[in-house]
């Protein structure tokens, strides 16, 4: 299994005569590093193309888990559609079906120079407006946080309870991460929702991603939905 990881990190592609590589996000600390009973699909950067993104999922098996590859430099603008119709055509497949079977990022995760995964088999990205969001989130019975990730060094922290609120911007991710520690830290259970500017690069996204993943606690639940906006 190593030797398919190593094999898949320095993927290289020959279609069409000509050479095709993604270049995949990178993270550190990855709380999954090995993952068996797989198939690659990827999402490649293709400036020829006039949305600059390309899907090669031939190699995909329905029953089982999959590792989605998708090239760093693509915005979610581009990325996310691909990503969705691959999640629609697994939920939604009829035959040789695996309940069990779950989707994976492949990462490159430079604290062990191998691959790290990390796991969206729940998620469900929802295309919206700032707007329709809150509209969404004031439904919740919780105390809720949302993260609204504008750009990298722009985030927008937005905790609610009842008619209660308070909104606070960052500038860098570890003081968000800091800052939701600090709510886990209260007696209320609150839900999480995050929130992503649709021209961030997916290595922004992943990074995000990573980086909430590492917060441990028991009175957070992040939310399945994620917003594109």
């Amino acid at each position: 299994m190593k030797q398919y990881y190593i094999i898949l990190l320095t993927f290289l592609l020959l279609s069409c005569g000509k050479d095709k590589s993604v270049l995949l996000p990178e993270i550190e600390h990855a709380k999954i590093t090995e993952i068996l009973d797989v198939s690659p699909a990827y999402i490649f950067y293709n400036e020829a193309q006039p949305d600059s993104v390309e899907l090669n999922r031939k190699n995909l098996i329905g029953t089982t888990n999959w590792l989605i590859n998708v090239d760093r430099r693509l915005t979610l603008e581009q990325a996310i559609p691909k990503i969705k119709f691959l999640q629609n055509k697994k939920r939604n497949a009829e035959l040789h079906k695996n309940e069990n079977a779950k989707n994976y990022y492949t990462c490159n995760d430079t604290s062990i120079k191998n691959l790290g995964f990390i796991e969206f088999t729940d998620v469900v990205y929802q295309d919206t407006s700032l707007r329709d969001f809150f509209k969404f989130k004031e439904r919740s019975e919780k105390m809720s946080v949302a993260l609204n990730v504008i750009s990298m060094n722009n985030f927008s922290l937005e905790s609610s309870y009842n008619e209660h609120s308070t909104t606070e911007i960052y500038s860098n991710i570890e003081d968000v991460i800091n800052k939701i520690k600090e709510l886990f830290k209260t007696e209320q259970d609150f839900k999480l929702y995050l929130l992503f500017h649709s021209e961030l690069s997916f290595q922004e996204y992943i990074t995000i991603k990573s980086r909430i993943q590492s917060v441990e606690a028991e009175r957070i639940l992040i939310d399945t939905n994620e917003f594109i906006y």
